[in-house]
């Protein structure tokens, strides 16, 4: 019997691991320089959880079951809604904002294809109880670091106020119904699909008010471009008192973004989001050379709390598709010939180093020394290897190249009467007598730690 992964899932083997790592590093670090805490929620949850958020249309896309306890259980299919379940449990009492972040594997039943799997990963944050703009400034800033961060530099952030289309629906008495059709239509992305289907569409009774909005949402979405779009914005709804104060939102976040060094943005206002406790900014990642699958993060603000029963309390957040971001630092590694990662060999190792020390020894007679050194090495922090095969010499320096080892510290039988191993700079060949008492102190003054 052969047995194969399960359709829509990836084994990950030792060099995509430790590329994934570095990425996941990379984004830690970020995070962390801004405050945020990592937390953890369950792999499933109560189905129900996910229906109360996006509907019960988003069964046929989940792995859902029943346990043994008759309990209607899924397979968590993001990790915005378990975040927003932990804050209603455990920290409604904490003082806000709380800056929270995650990483894990999400689940969706969907069919397979580039860029999209079965099982795939999400590295996220959630900001609750910050006011707006600041908090939203403040994300934005943060998701252009990672991307620097990362080596990413041809990624575009496309930035859009949902309170701007939601001010025009007020001031035309739309229906939440039909606003939420709409908003689906702008969310799918496809200017020409959205004018198609919205003028075949009666968002009310027929009406000169329906045949205005009409008209003047197909303008709106197609506002792209620097700040100065908000010039034309205000030209076209100057007469919507609705719409002015997040328009005026819309500014000052500009200006904000300024103070936080974010220069890198585009106005669109064709970013949408078919979810009804979307109220405020929302932005979208996108790196085109990655196609179909460009976007690589959403985010933007709401008010899910509210939704599952817990206190009014704005949260901002967004999430990298983070296979996605793997494909975009694969793609530029390609291009460049290396990765670009900033940062992510502080220990002065060439990119793909797997271990800092291969401790061999010269005959069997050293082994039993090799391993006493091998692991005062590891106790002291150094990543090591220690021959567990019996190998010839020729062959264990064969396995330090292949790990690519910076250094070999060869155990002799003479050297050891001296108390001393022979240290074999691996990029230079250079060899020298150091004293077993010295060798972390010849492995720091080499820059080992840094």
């Amino acid at each position: 019997m052969e047995f194969t992964r399960p359709r829509g899932t990836r084994d990950f083997l030792f060099d995509e691991m430790r590329e994934r790592k570095k990425c996941e590093n990379t984004l830690r670090k970020v995070f962390e320089t801004y405050a945020y805490q990592e937390i953890k929620t369950p792999l499933f949850e109560d189905l129900k959880l996910f229906t109360t958020k996006s509907g019960e249309q988003i069964v046929d896309q989940l792995y859902n079951f029943t346990d043994k306890s008759d309990r209607e259980i899924t397979l968590r299919p993001e990790i915005t809604a378990p975040v927003a379940r932990l804050y209603i449990n455990e920290l409604q009492k904490t003082a806000k904002p709380i800056k929270l972040y995650y990483f894990g594997s999400c689940f969706r039943y969907e069919r397979p294809q580039k860029g999209r799997f079965r099982q795939f990963w999400q590295f996220g944050c959630e900001l609750i109880g910050a006011k707006s703009p600041e908090g939203e400034a403040e994300a934005i800033a943060m998701a252009e670091q990672s991307l620097e961060d990362l080596g990413i530099n041809t990624a575009e952030i496309h930035i859009n106020h949902l309170g701007i289309i939601r001010g025009l629906f007020e001031h035309f008495k739309i229906d939440n119904q039909i606003q939420e059709q709409v908003m689906i239509l702008i969310d799918k992305g496809d200017k020409e699909l959205f004018e198609k289907e919205l003028l075949e569409k009666d968002l009310v009774e027929d009406s000169k008010l329906n045949v205005m909005l009409k008209d003047i949402l197909i303008k709106l979405i197609d506002f792209v471009g620097n700040e100065d779009v908000l010039n034309d914005v205000e030209d076209l709804l100057n007469d919507y008192e609705e719409t002015k104060d997040s328009i005026n939102e819309f500014k000052e976040l500009i200006n904000l973004l300024k103070s936080f060094n974010v220069s890198n943005y585009t106005l669109n206002l064709g970013i949408a989001r078919g979810l009804d406790y979307y109220n405020g900014i929302v932005f979208e990642i996108y790196i085109p050379e990655l196609g179909a699958q460009k976007q690589v993060a959403g985010g933007g603000s709401y008010n899910l709390v509210e939704l599952f029963g817990g206190e009014q309390v704005e949260s901002t957040g967004f999430a990298f598709g983070f296979d996605r971001l793997m494909n975009a630092i694969e793609h530029n590694s390609k291009d460049k010939n290396k990765n670009d990662i900033k940062n992510s060999n502080k220990d002065g190792f060439e990119e793909k180093s797997i271990v800092d020390v291969f401790v061999v020894p010269i005959s069997n007679e050293q082994r039993e020394k090799s391993f006493e050194i091998g692991q005062k090495l590891r106790n002291s922090g150094i990543s090591t290897e220690i021959d567990l095969s019996r190998k010839k010499f020729k062959k264990l320096l064969n396995a330090a190249n292949k790990l690519n080892a910076k250094y070999v510290i060869l155990v002799g039988k003479n050297d050891l009467e001296k108390d001393s191993v022979t240290i074999k700079d691996m990029g230079s060949g250079n060899q020298e007598l150091v004293a077993i008492d010295n060798i972390k102190e010849f492995l720091n003054n080499n820059k080992i730690f840094d």
